[in-house]
């Protein structure tokens, strides 16, 4: 996970103060443009996926994918199920309830198939996996009995420390690694793949498809320094992916190969030695892109190597979190509007980033962009961790529903959210409003077609063809936080007139079927109330 990594809290500046004027007036009359001919392209289902979602959840909202992934994942043990907890819990070697080889990514891999979906499995590249004592006794890296007073203890383990001396600033150096790992191999990975091919047959014949290599590698030197307190140069992950693409693809040729898995917009640029070398030296030297990358950005230069090396990857796939507070739980009035703003992040060439980043980040495109360029045009393209925050609220739901919406105009690929709302909560039932909106497995169209909302920081729009049944579907997010909308749908090629299922999500934070509204010479006219989520399924004639 690379969500707090350098996120800033956005002071209120001039576009906020516009934005706050701009919601406080009357939503007014909205006309929403939806051409069923124009710019018709496939919705990838994959971009409806999660992490650690349980059978229940995979099924009652027909998510198609599900990651298991995250930090302790980089330090799974198979032979002894057991995984560190890094700097998310005081770097403990942690046992699962099971000690079964492989147990836990087994159940992992039952649970999701049996909702029919496909699990994604992270694959260590670190160099260490997690070890256990007698008993399967949790073992601690900074152990205080051995390294001495630390600033914080578990609660629940007092030898356990987070590996700062009591000042709170210093780090405790020159800790042994073998204190809570064994080393890890290539070599010992294959057999881990081997296990689960034995297990669950090859990926073509339904076995596991994905592989994720590690987890956010460019920065092990914050989250797993205990092991690896020097970023690792760009060359080491390039390598070790390619390793280990090979010896999984000897066991099992048709897996497909997910990387860089990148955390965010440091991680798409710098190697892990760069990002953790270059502040220590006034971000003026920058060792792995002025030598080894001459020049290039981190992720094009892995591209074009990995490209030159066979193509080991089939999958290029990074994280996004926004960075300026969106997740969490604020839902100030500035912090809401900033939400609605912030999604522009994933699209908008002309959008600058509010947050410390402050440049234009136009994600999928750029991601795709450097695909074609650096790699192989086509190749899929993912974001496998996500979250705008807020999910017990409605705006936190009008957002995730914009961002899904995004996924499939942008042609994302595959997408898991990390990790899965509540399923009480309004972010849960904004998933459902794509994937089951009524109970019966009713789903946004498959085909994404021309949509277009005058304002998406206060509406936002997203149509789509349904193949099953030639239905038009329409997703209406007025995010606007006190006015109704008054909106029109301009219909091109598609029924001139018919009656459209309406289904709503609002902060009552439960999907409704509500009255019906018919439509005639190619228009629909309605109202949508303030920071709502509306379907209107509109039947083919």
């Amino acid at each position: 996970m690379g969500r707090s990594r350098t996120s800033i809290r956005f002071a209120l500046g001039s576009t906020a103060v516009a934005a706050l004027l701009l919601q406080a007036a009357s939503a007014g009359a909205v006309t929403i443009a939806i051409d069923a001919t124009a710019k018709v392209h496939p919705i990838n289902p994959m971009i409806y996926g999660a992490a650690f979602a349980s059978t229940k959840a995979l099924t009652d909202l027909n998510l198609p994918l599900n990651r298991s992934g995250g930090n302790a994942t980089s330090t799974y043990n198979w032979l002894t199920n057991a995984s560190n907890r890094a700097n998310d819990w005081y770097y403990e070697s942690y046992p699962d309830p099971d000690a079964g080889k492989g147990k836990s990514a087994d159940q992992f891999v039952n649970s999701t198939k049996q909702a029919g979906a496909q699990p994604i499995l992270t694959v260590p590249l670190v160099g260490w996996v997690a070890n256990l004592g007698n008993n399967r006794a949790i073992l601690p890296s900074f152990s205080v009995a051995k390294y001495g007073a630390q600033c914080s203890t578990d609660f629940w383990f007092p030898d356990a420390g987070n590996g700062l001396k009591p000042d709170c600033s210093t780090p405790i150096t020159g800790n042994d690694p073998a204190d809570a790992y064994v080393p890890d191999s290539t070599a010992a990975e294959k057999k881990w793949i081997q296990h689960i091919v034995g297990k669950w047959g090859p990926s073509a014949g339904g076995g596991v498809n994905y592989y994720a290599m590690d987890n956010e590698a460019s920065i092990w030197f914050s989250t797993h320094r205990d092991v690896h307190p020097v970023g690792p140069h760009g060359v080491e992950y390039r390598d070790k992916v390619i390793a280990m693409s090979a010896a999984i693809k000897a066991v099992d040729s048709n897996a497909k190969i997910m990387a860089p898995e990148e955390w965010g917009w440091s991680g798409y640029q710098l190697s892990g030695y760069d990002q953790q070398y270059a502040p220590q030296h006034g971000w003026s030297v920058f060792p792995d892109r002025d030598g080894p990358q001459s020049g290039l950005d981190y992720i094009p230069w892995l591209l074009k190597s990995w490209k030159k090396s066979g193509h080991p990857v089939d999958v290029v796939s990074i994280h996004f979190y926004p960075q300026s507070g969106e997740f969490g739980n604020d839902t100030s009035q500035s912090m809401q509007l900033l939400r609605n703003r912030s999604t522009r992040q994933l699209w908008d060439p002309n959008y600058t980033s509010e947050s410390w980043i402050g440049d234009k980040v136009n994600l999928i495109p750029r991601l795709r962009n450097w695909v074609d360029t650096y790699y192989d045009k086509g190749t899929p393209i993912a974001i496998t961790e996500y979250n705008w925050g807020a999910e017990k609220h409605i705006n936190g739901a009008t957002t995730l529903a914009d961002v899904l919406g995004i996924f499939g105009r942008e042609q994302l690929d595959m997408a898991t959210y990390w990790t899965l709302p509540d399923a009480k909560t309004p972010a849960y039932n904004a998933i459902k409003m794509y994937r089951n909106y009524n109970g019966s497995g009713g789903a946004f169209g498959d085909s994404s077609i021309s949509t277009s909302a005058p304002n998406p920081d206060n509406l936002s729009a997203f149509a789509a063809l349904r193949t099953a049944d030639g239905a038009m579907t329409a997703m209406v997010i007025n995010k606007n936080l006190s006015s109704n909308a008054s909106i029109t749908l301009n219909l091109k090629h598609f029924t001139a007139a018919g009656t459209a299922k309406v289904y709503q999500l609002t902060a009552a934070n439960k999907i409704k079927s509500i009255a019906n509204v018919a439509w005639s010479g190619g228009k629909l006219t309605t109202t949508v109330p303030k920071q709502s989520i509306t379907l209107f399924v509109l039947p083919k004639s």
